[in-house]
């Protein structure tokens, strides 16, 4: 199984455990953390979310192979289904991460509510080098979180954000050895334990509920735009040179 899930301590665990392909994420995965995160929503005796990797790494983003043959069909498709699951996500959701976080494995943190990352975290979203778009309400996000022209050189050049990055810009919490960032982050976790909980939870709502609409239009037009670059000869080309292990040439468009 890929993921796990476990309930301990009023903490509900999502664990990405895919070591031997860098925790790439399927379409089945995607159904499993949906389902996860909806069980967690419904169960009273679930105070918050952790969601967590392995150690020296959280996601490599989409497992591509997997990707390109299922790729996502509309907004019922998985990948979209865990979006909006971690969307609507009532409870608090607190993200440990330790080493590579990419692609969606980076822009899930922008709707998560704490986020303790390793020192040697690399966050990245290189959805241009593959001829895509960001996706997740990132190209909204993330801009407003670092501004225009540092945001540019995250998701334009799709350069990446080392953990002290992170937290400056607002994508994490606080920096922390690896070996002390899934306890800690469980540690604040079980903090919402002692706290009221419709009181978390309407807190949560009123700072999410301001700008929810603009976030689920954002979602929807990336998402239209992924998927038709996906068919693009652009994507085609990148995914090519991936799976052939080369560099792409893009000097033909």
């Amino acid at each position: 199984m890929s993921i796990k899930t476990g309930l301990l301590n009023g903490v509900a665990t999502i664990e990405i455990a895919r070591p031997e392909k860098k925790n790439a994420l399927t379409m089945a995965m995607y159904d499993e953390m949906a389902a996860a995160l909806q069980a967690a929503g419904e169960n009273p005796a679930v105070r918050a979310v952790l969601f967590t990797g392995q150690p020296g790494i959280f996601t490599s983003g989409n497992d591509l192979e997997d990707f390109m043959q299922r790729p996502p069909q509309g907004q019922d498709s998985p990948v979209f289904r865990f979006m909006k699951a971690l969307l609507e996500c009532e409870k608090p959701v607190v993200v440990a991460v330790t080493g590579a976080a990419i692609g969606i494995g980076c822009t899930m943190l922008l709707h998560s509510d704490l986020v303790y990352v390793s020192d040697e975290a690399r966050l990245a979203m290189p959805f241009v080098s593959l001829g895509l778009v960001p996706e997740y309400a990132s190209s909204l996000l993330v801009p407003q979180l670092m501004g225009h022209r540092k945001a540019a050189e995250k998701l334009m050049l799709g350069d990446p954000l080392t953990a002290e990055e992170a937290v400056e810009t607002g994508f994490a919490n606080a920096v922390l050895p690896a070996a002390e960032v899934l306890p800690h982050a469980r540690r604040v976790a079980e903090r919402f334990n002692q706290l009221p909980p419709s009181a978390v939870r309407q807190t949560k709502q009123l700072m999410r509920r301001w700008q929810a609409g603009q976030v689920r239009e954002v979602i929807g037009v990336e998402g239209e735009l992924f998927g038709q670059n996906l068919r693009s000869p652009e994507a085609r080309e990148a995914f090519q040179a991936f799976f052939e292990k080369r560099r792409p040439d893009f000097s033909r468009f």
